[in-house]
């Protein structure tokens, strides 16, 4: 039997918490999922938040561009409420506190994977453009580095993968911890990669389901010159068994309880 991809949590179980906070990491790890995917961005006084947005009014109730504001700033707004407003009036319909509300840093996500209790992968994208290039990739080596998570130890991998659309960013990944995997997502396949290889030192291929879907033959190529593939994002029973089919490696999902039933259905 062929085996079966990762199911990896796209921004925690976002589906049925709020997006990128630790009520929606904890609700994908008691789910089962085999890894956890975030955004990071760069806050005006230097610390790394879960957000994916340059702008916090959508998952927020402030306002305003998120890379011009303290982390004390962002901690004074709700990050919940926007996806449950009701959720007060209803004991069943999420999280209330701190957990499903706070902005979450990458420090507390980091150490949630670590304590965990089983094997957590995890997936970090680099969001660019940015006011701040590469001081984004600076500070996350520095945080992974705090859990001796940015240069593995020879004979060991760590848990993290970094993900970007920017080759650029994952240049100065692999200068910096050249031990860790990255992932090049794609939303199109350039020309010069279409044979399913990648730049210089990327690790795994990341393209969306769309490219899958539209040109399923990519799966093979790649996998052919040595990389993985990891889909994004994968929601339905009918694309998640069409990436199955396809031999993916890794499907990143808002719906990782879903991505997990259908996949057992082969064990």
């Amino acid at each position: 039997m062929r085996k079966l991809p990762r199911v990896v949590a796209h921004r925690g179980a976002s589906a049925v918490e709020p997006e990128h906070t630790l009520a929606a990491y904890r609700r994908a790890i008691e789910f089962g999922a085999d890894g956890l995917e975030c955004d990071v961005r760069l806050t005006a006084d230097g610390h790394l938040v879960c957000v994916h947005d340059r702008t916090i009014e959508r998952t927020s109730n402030g306002q305003g561009v998120l890379s011009t504001m303290s982390l004390a700033q962002l901690e004074s707004y709700d990050w919940g409420s926007w996806k449950r407003p009701w959720a007060d009036l209803d004991e069943n319909a999420g999280p209330t506190g701190a957990d499903g509300r706070r902005v979450l840093t990458l420090e507390t996500l980091l150490a949630t994977v670590r304590d965990a209790g089983r094997p957590i992968e995890l997936a970090i994208e680099t969001k660019h453009p940015t006011r701040y290039a590469g001081r984004v990739e600076r500070r996350l080596v520095e945080a992974l580095d705090r859990f001796g998570w940015a240069r593995p130890r020879p004979g060991t991998e760590s848990p993290v993968r970094v993900m970007s659309f920017s080759w650029l960013s994952l240049r100065r990944m692999r200068t910096a911890a050249p031990g860790l995997r990255t992932v090049l997502l794609m939303d199109r396949i350039p020309l010069r990669f279409r044979d399913g290889s990648l730049p210089a030192g990327v690790s795994y291929a990341g393209p969306s389901l769309e490219i899958v879907t539209t040109q399923p033959d990519y799966v093979d190529k790649a996998q052919k010159h040595g990389h993985q593939v990891h889909v994004w994002t994968v929601n339905t029973e009918n694309d998640v068994r069409h990436c199955r089919d396809l031999g993916v490696d890794a499907v990143i999902s808002d719906r990782p309880d879903l991505a997990l039933q259908v996949l057992a259905e082969d064990v």
